[in-house]
């Protein structure tokens, strides 16, 4: 018994002196089009919703629900451009700044930050529909062009609309147009360990986080119940279950057939972490999360940094309590 506390202590800790920091935030990533590539800062602020920025645009198809690299793998072709200036904490965007788009064989799209646009109704995401800002018919253009199908591209609603997350998990917190959760943690050190049983590594980007850490054990970051980053206190509230985006190349938008998700079964399945789950097939890897500060209306200093020591304060004792 003894063992097995001190190796989960360990683990928890990355191995560290009891009180010292679990792992240190190694990258911040936005996603501010929905299934489009990600965005590397140095530090971004938080929001009622999760990261500034983050997943709120979406690309809808005719009839208004979303798409994603589970059906359009070329989305991940798509790159987004911001500001610099538009992660610091209460920069507020003028009528001359613009989110710039860009892929393969097109000229650049740009989006206005701080115009007035048309409402449109019935979009819908997962189990979520409602109305949505519409960005405009030469975004509309742009779009249906590069993927071939009529597309729309829209911006949430934040001032009439609210999407909440599954309160059988994390109850009161809110999204924009992410699949479930305000932010997705995890650690190099899980994508290292992965790496050594593929033929062919894969880069952290197949598995879009918001927050990347590195210094601890391979998959501490499933049992981190209650982590500290900046004083700010985030919750692991669900583990990641993967859908087939892993498997497609982000540089490339092809898919793989099998890869990562053929090898995470062997060792990262439902049957192996949590036997007693429905799931036996599903394969995890990450910890979704929320922040409880992102509750409340005072939102000053709420930032994450790149070199942010991260700091666990509550754990789960096996993989069988994490939530899944």
């Amino acid at each position: 018994m003894e063992k097995a506390a001190s190796f989960l202590s360990s683990l928890l800790g990355g191995g560290g002196d009891a009180g010292g920091p679990a792992a240190t935030v190694t990258s911040v990533l936005i996603y501010p089009i929905k299934s489009c590539r990600g965005i590397s800062v140095p530090q971004a602020p938080i929001t009622a919703t999760g990261f500034r920025w983050d997943r709120q645009w979406m690309l809808v198809n005719s009839k208004g629900r979303g798409c994603t690299q589970r059906v359009e793998p070329k989305l991940a072709l798509i790159q987004v451009e911001l500001p610099p200036e538009a992660f610091a904490e209460d920069w507020q965007p003028t009528p001359n700044d613009h989110m710039v788009v860009r892929a393969p064989g097109m000229e650049p799209l740009k989006i206005p930050l701080a115009s007035e646009c048309a409402t449109i109704y019935d979009v819908s995401v997962w189990e979520w529909s409602g109305s949505a800002y519409d960005e405009g018919p030469e975004a509309a253009k742009w779009f249906s062009t590069f993927l071939g199908n009529p597309t729309r591209l829209v911006r949430f609603k934040e001032e009439s609309e609210t999407r909440l997350t599954d309160p059988d998990y994390a109850r009161g917190y809110n999204v924009m147009f992410s699949d479930g959760y305000p932010f997705l943690i995890t650690s190099q050190d899980s994508l290292d360990a992965l790496n050594e049983k593929l033929e062919e590594p894969v880069p952290i980007n197949r598995f879009r986080p918001n927050i990347l850490v590195k210094g601890c054990h391979p998959y501490a970051e499933d049992l981190w119940k209650t982590i500290k980053i900046n004083k700010l206190t985030f919750r692991g509230v669900k583990l990641c279950g993967r859908c087939k985006v892993p498997t497609i190349n982000q540089d490339t938008g092809i898919p793989n057939p099998t890869e990562p998700t053929e090898t995470l079964q062997k060792y990262r399945s439902g049957e192996v972490l949590l036997p007693s789950h429905k799931n036996k097939r599903q394969v995890y890897f990450g910890q979704n999360a929320v922040c409880k500060e992102s509750l409340s209306a005072n939102g000053e200093g709420r930032i994450i940094k790149v070199g942010d020591p991260v700091y666990v304060t509550q754990s789960f004792s096996s993989s069988g309590e994490v939530p899944a």
